[in-house]
């Protein structure tokens, strides 16, 4: 079952839940004024239009919740309480902003309104949605259905996860479609019933042509000085990277796992912010940053014209960068070096560089050369918050130095970032290794709070006018 499908199939039971939840909320309190406790044809007309707006909020809430985010591995124990807690603070929210001036008259009222309303959205949308997860459960019990899944590996540890979980007494839903062979391994044809589909440096082409949902590390001693650039390069995909757990990784509790019947894996994380956060987030970026060019109107003119007096040059700095899972953009900066200033080359700035303008040492230091990046933000490219997007041909040598940089692009750049406010500027490659680390560590860190201190420290720097 494809998992778009499954998420219209749980959306249109939560929508048709929610209908019927807020009709029979509305028969069995007299809403509208009047009403009895039929559906009459005089109330027709509030009853369409309010079931509408009400299962259309319902629906709103759920998304950014993230139950439309389909999971095989949906676990159903977990969704009763999700349920609970999602369905309760939205009927809240209703309450107040949608029903405030009729319920909350009286405390008893208000209370026995909410309950009436709360049982019947939790009633009709949970049964149908537990109905669905645990129909999914079972074909995924009986190997109907799974993920498509790539052991990375081809000797004994490979060969050990690969009998576990063909010997599972209930599938946990990985549909093994082959391996991959590392540092020139032995093909196994004779101990598996499982296709070879390449080596190392094939398993982002792989992972493509065999639309792989789940990669197993099952690597030896001596394949793991491959791993880092692996596990970087998987870092441009969506799929979930598990590993044979340890014994550290076991006495440590590094291990989650709840499926009783499954084989026990490691999971490595390749995703950064919850669904709901990442959805705000991407809401703050686009409405700050249209505020922003609209309040900076006045500087973004003066800068402009000053821009254009000092030597006649282009107001914008327009440059390639490369973005989120590789993909390369054009930034946009305000002008703040000399006429072809790098005529000769790629040359990283420095606090001291002569090729920056008397303006642009100004800008540079209140940030003001970067207002240009909202227009950025507003085109997908950029965020607000987010690891500074760099040049190919940097990229390249600070990979060499160190190879899990590649899990910066796993999210859009910013035009502010921890490694800028924390470390600043870098003139070299050393010092853009170091950057990397903060910003590595706002990675493990991801959420609104630590953005909303980035963003504060953001703006003293630039009251303060230490952005070099």
């Amino acid at each position: 079952m494809k998992k778009t499908r499954l998420a219209f199939i749980y959306l249109f039971f939560d929508i048709a839940g929610s209908v019927a939840a807020w009709i029979l909320f509305c028969i069995m309190t007299g809403t509208p004024s009047g009403a009895s406790m039929q559906l009459s044809g005089e109330h027709t007309g509030f009853y369409i239009k309010s079931s509408a707006a009400v299962s259309l909020s319902w629906a709103l809430i759920f998304f950014l919740t993230g139950f439309y985010s389909v999971s095989l591995k949906r676990s159903r124990l977990q969704e009763l309480f999700y349920s609970l807690a999602v369905t309760l603070t939205g009927v809240v929210f209703l309450f107040i902003f949608l029903l405030a001036e009729r319920y909350l008259t009286d405390y008893s009222t208000f209370l026995r309104s909410l309950t009436l309303l709360f049982t019947w959205q939790f009633l009709l949308t949970y049964i149908p949605r537990t109905i669905v997860t645990s129909v999914t459960a079972r074909r995924v019990h009986r190997g109907l259905v799974g993920y498509k899944t790539l052991i990375l590996g081809s000797k004994k540890k490979a060969l050990e996860i690969y009998r576990r979980i063909r010997e599972e007494a209930i599938p946990g839903g990985n549909i093994l479609t082959g391996y991959i062979i590392i540092n020139g391994g032995a093909n196994h044809k004779s101990e598996w019933d499982l296709e070879c589909l390449g080596n190392a440096e094939d398993i982002l082409k792989v992972i493509n042509e065999y639309q792989i949902e789940e990669v197993i590390l099952a690597v030896e001693d001596d394949e793991f000085e491959k791993l880092l650039d692996i596990i970087g390069q998987l870092q441009f995909t969506d799929v979930t990277i598990k590993a044979i757990p340890s014994l550290k990784d076991l006495l440590t509790g590094r291990v989650e796992h709840t499926s009783i019947f499954g084989t026990p894996l490691l999971e490595i994380p390749n995703k950064t912010m919850t669904h709901t956060q990442a959805i705000i987030k991407q809401i703050i970026d686009y409405a700050a940053s249209i505020i922003l060019l609209i309040l900076l109107i006045p500087v973004i003119l003066a800068l402009a014209i000053a821009i254009k007096l000092y030597d006649g040059g282009p107001i914008l700095y327009r440059q390639e960068r490369i973005g989120r899972n590789g993909k390369p953009f054009t930034i946009l900066k305000f002008r703040s070096m000399k006429k072809d200033a790098e005529s000769t080359g790629p040359m990283l700035s420095g606090k001291d560089d002569p090729r920056i303008t008397p303006l642009g040492r100004f800008m540079r230091k209140h940030r003001l050369d970067e207002i240009p990046n909202l227009l950025n933000v507003l085109k997908g490219d950029m965020s607000l918050v987010g690891p500074r997007p760099e040049r190919q041909y940097y990229i390249e040598q600070i990979v060499k130095k160190a190879p899990h940089f590649r899990r910066l692009l796993k999210v859009k750049p910013g035009i502010t970032s921890w490694g800028q406010v924390k470390y600043g500027y870098a003139s070299n490659i050393d010092q853009m290794v170091e950057r990397l680390e903060y910003d590595l560590i706002y990675l493990e860190n991801m959420n609104l709070l630590v953005d909303l201190k980035i963003i504060i420290y953001t703006v003293m720097i630039i009251l303060k006018g230490k952005g070099m």
